[in-house]
């Protein structure tokens, strides 16, 4: 299965402000194509390390001396690379949701366009799946699901209707939870409406925000002085976290200040937010919602 073009290619990896000799990390592996415009711009003394959970990467791996594959979620990337000796790196990569080849694949369940069963998984070995979210989950847990990270209105309805209907059956296909929140689905709205319902369940199947605020968290203590995040988001949910941190080291409220009303944080903004051109938009329809942000390390 053919991976698509990696979003905002150039300007990504421009942000990390590339040295020859330098160690990066691109912990969004995927089909190799932002790994490969990084070891382009590497010398022989460079490395990069790529982090990806989904076994169907495995297939993309590059023969090059100076590339190490690290088949894990990026959540770990501290203890993956100190397993590798590497306790400081110059710059850090990450893409984050869902790739086009996961979309593509019409059995891994990320797609509304396809006939599936209910999955979802981002790594396959993980047992957590959309099917037991969806079967398994109290009608309460389920709403917070869909108002938290589908940003759902009518997430305690459709929740109550989930938990009535799988009394009589399990929800086992795509076909079948829509059919059960039909009537939440109008016809001018429905692509919409179902896409922020698949967002949240895959959303709590992989357990992306706390991935996400688990990883930020690391990259100060990894990266060098001068040294490079390059992020790319695709939601609001995670520019938001992406965002703050940046702004402020936290997710959530002001950091402290001192006498003079004065705080340190670990990084400073670099540019402004970077949206993709209408060319690129044009070519791969997923970069639409695509937000880039760059920081450095302080």
């Amino acid at each position: 299965m053919e991976y698509h073009n990696p979003v905002l290619l150039q300007e990504t990896v421009d942000g990390l402000n590339i040295k020859p000799d330098g160690v990066y990390v691109d912990v969004t592996f995927g089909g190799g194509g932002h790994s490969k415009e990084i070891l382009n711009r590497l010398g022989d003394k460079g490395r990069l390390f790529a982090f990806d959970q989904d076994q169907d990467a495995l297939k993309n791996i590059i023969e090059d001396p100076r590339f190490t594959f690290i088949s894990e979620n990026f959540r770990y990337i501290k203890r993956f690379l100190r397993f590798h000796g590497v306790k400081k790196v110059d710059g850090i990569l990450a893409d984050f949701g869902v790739s086009s080849h996961q979309f593509d694949v019409a059995e891994r369940g990320f797609s509304t366009r396809f006939e599936a069963d209910l999955d979802m998984r981002m790594n396959q070995k993980d047992e957590l799946s959309a099917y037991h979210v969806v079967n398994t989950y109290e009608e309460e847990r389920l709403k917070q699901v869909f108002w938290q990270y589908g940003e759902l209105r009518a997430a305690p309805a459709m929740a109550r209707l989930i938990v009535a209907y799988r009394e009589q059956e399990p929800i086992v296909t795509s076909s079948q939870l829509k059919q059960v929140l039909k009537k939440f689905l109008p016809p001018r709205h429905e692509n919409k409406v179902l896409a922020q319902i698949y967002q949240a369940i895959r959303i709590e199947v992989n357990q992306e925000i706390e991935a996400l605020k688990e990883f930020l968290m690391q990259t100060p203590e990894l990266l060098n002085v001068g040294g490079r995040l390059s992020l790319i988001s695709y939601h609001s949910l995670e520019d938001r976290l992406v965002k703050r941190f940046i702004r402020n080291g936290l997710f959530e409220g002001e950091p402290e200040r001192d006498v003079f009303g004065n705080f340190e944080v670990p990084l400073k903004k670099v540019n402004g937010l970077i949206v993709p051109t209408k060319e690129e938009i044009a070519l791969n329809n997923r970069a639409r919602s695509a937000k880039l942000r760059i920081a450095e390390k302080i």
